[in-house]
Parts: C-alpha cells; sequence; structure tokens
C-alpha cells in the first residue's frame, strides 16, 4: 500500500472534494476529526480538520497526477510521489533528529515505532514534520506519541555532545551512533523487522552502529524522511524535546537562547561570555561551529 499526504489550503477541501468527485468513481463517507472521506477500490483520500490531505492505496498516482494539474499550487511540490516513494510495512520505527543546526542546544534524536492503531491516530491529529509546527503545539503532541507508542529519545547535554563530536570526528557518525541507539532501545521494548531515518549521510553509518538486536533489522534512509509518518513523529518528538530542554536552560542560566545560527545567536553568546566568562560557553553551544571561535 503507498500513501501520499500533505498540508493543503482548508479553503480548497470542497473543491478538491467536489473534483475528485467528478472523476472518480467513489463514495463519499463521514470520517470523525474530518471534513469528508472519499473511497474507491484503488484509493481512500481523506481530508482532516487540521488541513491535513491524505490518500493511500493500492493505486493512488492517477489521482496524484489528476491532482497536481488541477491544483498546481498545492499539489506540485518536492513531497515525494507513489513513483518514489518507499513501501512500508504497517509496523516500523522512523528516526530523526533536532538541533543539529542550532549552535546553543542539545542534540537530540528520537525514535517512534508506529503500528495500525497509531497511524490512525497519528495521521487524526496532524502529526506532520515538525518544522511546520508551533513549539507549544509540538509539545502537546509529543505527551500522546509518549503514551501511544512505542520510542526513545536520547537529548544529548552540550558538554557530551562537544566531547563525543570530539571522539567521533565527523557529526554524521556521532548522529548515526544516535540513531542506532534509539532504534536498538526500542526494540527491546517491542520488536519489528524495519526502520526508516531521515537521510543525513551514508546508511552504513547507521547499519555500522547497530548492535545485537539492530543486526537483523532492514534499514532505510530518505530524503525527505519526514513524509513517513514514524519519521514525523520522531521529529515531532525530537524537536518537542529540543524546545523543553531551551526552556531548561533559560531558567537555569536566566538567559533566552535563540535556535539557529545567525546574529542574534552571536549577541547572545557575547551576552553568556560577559556574565560566565567565556570558559562556560562550551556548556551551551556546539564549539565546532564557526560562531564559537567568532565570538571568542
Amino acid at each position: 500500500m503507498s500513501n501520499f499526504s500533505k498540508k493543503v489550503n482548508a479553503k480548497l477541501e470542497n473543491d478538491i472534494k467536489n473534483f475528485i468527485k467528478n472523476h472518480f468513481e467513489v463514495e463519499e463517507k463521514e470520517k470523525q476529526y474530518a471534513f469528508w472521506e472519499l473511497k474507491c477500490a484503488d484509493f481512500s483520500a481523506v481530508f482532516y480538520n487540521s488541513a491535513k490531505f491524505l490518500i493511500q492505496g493500492k493505486n493512488i498516482e492517477n489521482l496524484q497526477n489528476a491532482l497536481a494539474k488541477e491544483f498546481p499550487d498545492e499539489f506540485n511540490s518536492e513531497t515525494p510521489t507513489s513513483s518514489n516513494l518507499l513501501e512500508v510495512p504497517e509496523i516500523y520505527i522512523g528516526t530523526d533528529e533536532s538541533g543539529k543546526g542550532d549552535f546553543f542546544g542539545p542534540l537530540v534524536i528520537a525514535g517512534v515505532q508506529i503500528n495500525p492503531k497509531t497511524t490512525k491516530l497519528f495521521t487524526e491529529m496532524g502529526i506532520r514534520d515538525s518544522k511546520t509546527l508551533k513549539d507549544e503545539k509540538m509539545l502537546e503532541m509529543a505527551k500522546i506519541i509518549q503514551k501511544e507508542s512505542a520510542w526513545s529519545c536520547i537529548a544529548i547535554s552540550n558538554q557530551k555532545y562537544n566531547q563525543l563530536y570530539s571522539n567521533f570526528g565527523n557529526l554524521n557518525k556521532l548522529l548515526a551512533w544516535g540513531h542506532a541507539k534509539v532504534i536498538e532501545n526500542i526494540l527491546e521494548k517491542s520488536p519489528c523487522s524495519f526502520a526508516l531515518s531521515d537521510k543525513f549521510g551514508d546508511e552504513s553509518y547507521i547499519k555500522n552502529a547497530l548492535m545485537k538486536n539492530g543486526k537483523k533489522i532492514q534499514l532505510e534512509q530518505r530524503c525527505k524522511g519526514e513524509s513517513y509518518l514514524a519519521v514525523a513523529a520522531a521529529s515531532v518528538l525530537a524537536r518537542a524535546t529540543y524546545v523543553q530542554k531551551m526552556k531548561d536552560m533559560k531558567s537555569y542560566y536566566g538567559i533566552t537562547f535563540p535556535k539557529g545560527c545567525n546574529d542574534g545567536v552571536k549577541a547572545t553568546a557575547k551576552e553568556f561570555i560577559k556574565t560566565f566568562g567565556k570558559d562556560r560557553l562550551q556548556e551551551v553551544c556546539k564549539t565546532h561551529f564557526k560562531t564559537f571561535d567568532e565570538v571568542l
């Protein structure tokens, strides 16, 4: 079974419904948390109240192509299509990370295992790539992900991160270690045979880092991995954890640490040095960033 999901302008829900009904022999059904559901032998299409549009089925390409022609601004995108979308099993693990490109704060790596029950729940909740969600919404979603699924999350503090980066000498190898660790942790709770991660480097890095439980799992990496629900859930859990850790840092140091790596970040780093001294900057940042040398 293939699937396609995308955030779509909610004002178009009726136009999209009428277009599908005019071009395909479908039956309209009511669905909880959704404007509508349309079903036929080849696919089902659901437009959720969250503006999440989902297509699932054994033959969804014809509908995707038709929608792309009729609504090009909404459906012509870099989101993977059925022609290159990896077919995943009903039960699988998705992994993703947060904080990799942020000067301040930890590196967080999370993994989430989904099954048919959580697939339904997470889809209805509107779980998607964390970059498209507001912080407070992610924090709410993360609580439900942790309650309803097998998951693992590793938050590597800046001091530990700087030590590990020095040991590995390569960010991708450090990431691979973290992704492998969360996969191993989940497999101890709930075995499965497939894992998928957002692509960040050579697949062999993660495979080589996997230990006893993980050696038997089929592992895949894909660009824009958040298009797959388990990876999207992992991205939400990772980013929500990062956001919470940044709040904790603010409480501890009395400084609001901005995300990313920009002029505002440099100004905050200088403020931190003025208050706590340059030797303690490594407590709150990633020292291999150029920003570290620039502010010193």
